[in-house]
């Protein structure tokens, strides 16, 4: 019998597989997408992303397993001894006999109207493409100032200032209050921020708050605020709760830091980091500056080698002038000299430019006598090649052969026959002979064995 089947055997008796199997599907059928509110204990998040832990009350405990995807649109990550409330399919693992529960999503006790409306408004603005990370803009590395949304009571700006001032003191801040909790903190955070975007004194904002409950962070998951964000052309770091807190302020947000603080060290480099930058760059401009000033000296060296002292320069132009001198009193004294020698020269080129022209003659005569043999010699030959080509036409000529007896027989068309088994009785034919043609009549025709 199949395991896999709910029939049961001949003799009623269920299998351990048949009626975990049964009992997985009753509880599936009855209990599925209920609403249960439960503490969380036991809460282990896998590294494939999965969360595996327990909901208790006072009086009972059921295993749960929430899978990454469903984790993941969470928003936020349970502690242990938090209350919730989950909806779940109930499901049965058939291996062991336990039952557990698959959890779809959750809600903190008490608050579900709250973590509802920050799903939806969560999946609204991903869906419009605002936390796409490629629509955030790049934090700048070197501020000149650094700009604080947050309350002037809030520990998050003492955190904030303090890491500032541990970290990068060259960088200036400006604050830029706005209280961070109760009913009108979200419009008030709204003016701050639109407030320091207009004045444009600030290269980066941080938006920043301490830790809280759901109602505390409310005011950050606002939608004004999140589409105010967006569209501030100055890049926002968003620091708010701590790091297991979520709000729609940190998707929206350029850079999203887990706690006030982080933002702080995030914002900007260090001071260290530029004084080791500005030591590189000094080191690396000095080894340019003497390499630039080594270059300079070996070209002074060259063009100092290569001048030449006055007195030195006057003694070569004055050798020079002796020599030139001595050239122009030579040919001072001598031009008649000179003509006759050049018309010497002139007189031996004339004798050797000058034709010979009986060697000339002699040279014509011998080609025009070896164009003339080689013409009647040429034209022997082709006289003895078209009498042989004649002899050879002459021969096979198709009149010799008639002349020697053979005839060409054709029907009416003027096709040549060839075979008598082609000839019709009483088919006329036409016949040429060596001399003139005759046309006959087939009287019979025999084949050739």
């Amino acid at each position: 019998m199949d395991s896999g089947s709910l029939e049961l055997a001949n003799d009623g008796i269920w299998t351990v597989s048949q009626l975990n199997r049964r009992v997985g599907q009753l509880l599936e059928s009855h209990f599925s997408r209920i609403w249960v509110r439960g503490e969380i204990s036991n809460f282990t998040q896998a590294a494939s992303g999965h969360w595996y832990f327990s909901i208790k009350d006072e009086g009972a405990t059921v295993r749960a397993v929430m899978f990454r995807g469903r984790a993941q649109a969470t928003g936020f990550v349970p502690k242990p001894g938090e209350r919730f409330e989950f909806r779940v399919n109930v499901t049965l693992y058939e291996p062991r006999g336990d039952y557990q529960l698959q959890v779809e999503s959750m809600r903190r006790a008490g608050r579900g109207d709250l973590h509802e409306a920050f799903l939806l408004l969560k999946e609204k603005l991903a869906a419009e493409g605002l936390f796409d990370p490629a629509r955030k803009r790049q934090i700048t590395a070197m501020p000149r100032a650094v700009g604080v949304v947050t309350s002037m009571a809030a520990a998050a700006l003492r955190d904030v200032l303090t890491a500032l001032a541990r970290r990068a003191p060259h960088v200036p801040v400006i604050v830029y209050p706005a209280p961070v909790q109760g009913l009108d903190a979200a419009g008030k955070l709204v003016q701050a921020l639109r407030g320091a975007i207009a004045r444009n004194e600030v290269d980066t904002l941080l938006l920043v708050r301490g830790g809280g409950s759901l109602e505390d962070l409310w005011s950050f998951n606002d939608e004004a605020l999140a589409r105010t964000i967006v569209a501030s052309p100055i890049p926002v770091i968003s620091g708010v709760g701590h790091e297991t807190d979520f709000t729609i302020a940190d998707f929206v947000a350029d850079l999203r830091a887990p706690t006030p603080t982080a933002a702080a060290e995030l914002c900007c480099r260090t001071r260290q980091t530029c004084l080791n930058q500005l030591d590189a760059a000094f080191g690396a401009l000095s080894t340019q500056h003497h390499r630039l000033l080594e270059r300079a000296a070996l070209r002074l060296d060259r063009a100092v080698a290569s001048l030449v002292s006055p007195q030195q320069r006057l003694q070569q132009q004055n050798e020079r002038l002796q020599v030139l001198k001595s050239r122009l009193a030579r040919a001072a004294s001598s031009p008649q000299d000179r003509h006759r020698a050049r018309l010497a020269l002139i007189r031996a080129k004339l004798v050797h430019a000058e034709p010979r022209l009986p060697e000339l003659r002699s040279a014509l005569a011998r080609q025009e006598q070896r164009l003339s043999s080689s013409a009647q010699h040429h034209l022997q030959r082709q006289r003895q090649r078209l009498a042989a080509a004649a002899q050879t036409l002459e021969a096979l000529s198709p009149r010799n052969i008639l002349g020697r007896g053979y005839a060409i027989v054709r029907n009416d068309e003027g096709k040549i026959i060839k075979n008598a088994l082609d000839l019709s009785i009483g088919e006329q034919l036409g016949v040429e002979l060596g001399q003139g043609s005759a046309r006959v009549s087939v009287l019979q025709a025999h084949a050739l064995l």
